[in-house]
């Protein structure tokens, strides 16, 4: 049986479709490319944008048009149910909460289904799903109901599983991954279960894939401190205006945001911070977006992943005044683009002349492979021998395009 499975949106979607990928592959079934003549296809979808709708939606008329049996999961496919069902050729959709019941659709020989798949060499171990919060913009809590934790026992079993396997670093995902444990009984937190995964487990790095401002306390901050946890957080901010952020529903201040990175980088000075910026939301003017504009300079962040903002039918925000044109969305990203350049850069070049801890990913053509760092920064070395996957310190003597180049060290 071949199979082919195509994978839109974010790292939790990366994570259930390589599961059902490993399964299958377990029960005797080969993956393939859709240029491969599948005899299924299977479409992991997104519909956080309008953007990710139409990625959709292409990839349904291509998995359609190569002849094999089409599946269709994910967020868009839960909102969009009765259009999809609209389009001839579509074998099953699966509802987003019952993704694993794609391996017994197309395979019966399954003892029993295993989490521990991935073909990345950093994989991620989904930990909870859904949310319960209310962004005015976010469709995603309807696509994906609300917050639900996997309990502490089986994360461990499966990071312990990871570990045998030779992997050297898991990223802890989710969709509100601060929200954590909050639905268990009894009931825990993030910290709690960072702290049973660094006691329970020998796995040599542990990342954060995203949190929440207000989710950052005193206890994941020393956490961050720890020698098996990666040096690096990523957390959205969506805006710098105050008032935007109201109307965001976000539930903090900028200020409340650049408290909270200050005490993070006074206790772990050389961490990577991440960001996430929508511009373009309703009734953000010129004034809003200067503000938004400086205060992101002002934020000792390393990268920032930047959007515009896309209406979501069924969003209170959809219904906003105010909305700006493309072309005004399109001018505003362009120039946080620039800033997003400057800080990265910046904080690239400051990494010369350390040793930095990175695992292997990929090979290059010349010999030499491409890894990340524990604080989320590429790096390029030669080859001694090394396999994807190891973890190697390397001692960075310079950058070329935001890759700090190096040779491999023993640790200090």
């Amino acid at each position: 049986m071949k199979v082919c499975i195509l994978t839109l949106g974010c790292k939790v979607n990366q994570s259930e479709s390589a599961v059902i990928e490993g399964n299958l592959k377990k029960s005797g079934c080969s993956s393939v490319k859709l240029s491969e003549n599948p005899d299924y296809c299977v479409i992991n979808s997104c519909t956080v944008t309008a953007k990710s709708d139409y990625q959709s939606r292409q990839l349904l008329r291509r998995a359609v048009r190569s002849g094999a049996k089409v599946i269709v999961t994910g967020c868009y496919s839960q909102v969009m149910t009765d259009d999809i069902r609209k389009i001839d050729g579509i074998f099953d959709i699966v509802d987003s909460a019952n993704k694993l019941s794609i391996i017994n659709i197309i395979t019966d020989n399954i003892s029993g289904i295993t989490l521990n798949h991935s073909n990345r060499a950093r994989p991620y171990l989904k930990v909870q799903d859904g949310c319960n919060f209310s962004c005015s913009y976010c469709i995603v809590p309807r696509a994906r109901g609300r917050s639900r934790s996997l309990e502490v026992s089986e994360i461990i079993k499966q990071a312990r599983l990871f570990e045998e396997l030779g992997y050297n670093e898991i990223v802890l995902t989710g969709i509100h991954l601060g929200s954590y444990g909050y639905d268990l009984t009894p009931k825990v937190n993030l910290s709690f279960l960072i702290k049973s995964l660094l006691l329970q487990t020998k796995i040599h790095r542990l990342r954060l894939s995203s949190i929440e401002v207000n989710e950052v306390d005193g206890e994941i901050t020393d956490l961050l401190r720890e020698e098996r946890a990666c040096k690096h957080i990523h957390i959205p901010l969506q805006s710098g205006d105050d008032t935007i952020l109201r109307l965001m529903n976000r539930m903090y201040t900028s200020k409340r945001y650049a408290c909270v990175l200050e005490k993070v980088i006074d206790k772990v000075p050389d961490i990577a911070i991440g960001t996430d910026l929508m511009v373009g939301f309703p009734g953000e003017g010129e004034k809003e977006f200067l503000n938004t504009k400086n205060f992101v300079d002002s934020l000792p962040i390393s990268y920032i992943h930047i959007f515009p903002y896309s209406a979501r039918p069924g969003t209170l925000a959809c219904e906003m005044r105010m909305h700006n044109s493309p072309r005004v969305k399109k001018e505003r990203l362009n120039v946080m683009r620039s800033i997003n350049t400057r800080k990265r850069r910046t904080y690239i070049s400051s990494q010369v002349n350390k040793t930095l801890d990175v695992i292997i990913e990929e090979w290059c053509e010349d010999g030499r492979w491409v890894g990340t760092s524990s604080n989320y920064v590429k790096v390029e070395a030669p080859s001694k021998g090394h396999c994807r996957g190891d973890h190697v310190y390397v001692r960075v003597s310079g950058v070329v395009e935001d890759v700090l180049k190096g040779d491999v060290v023993q640790k200090l």
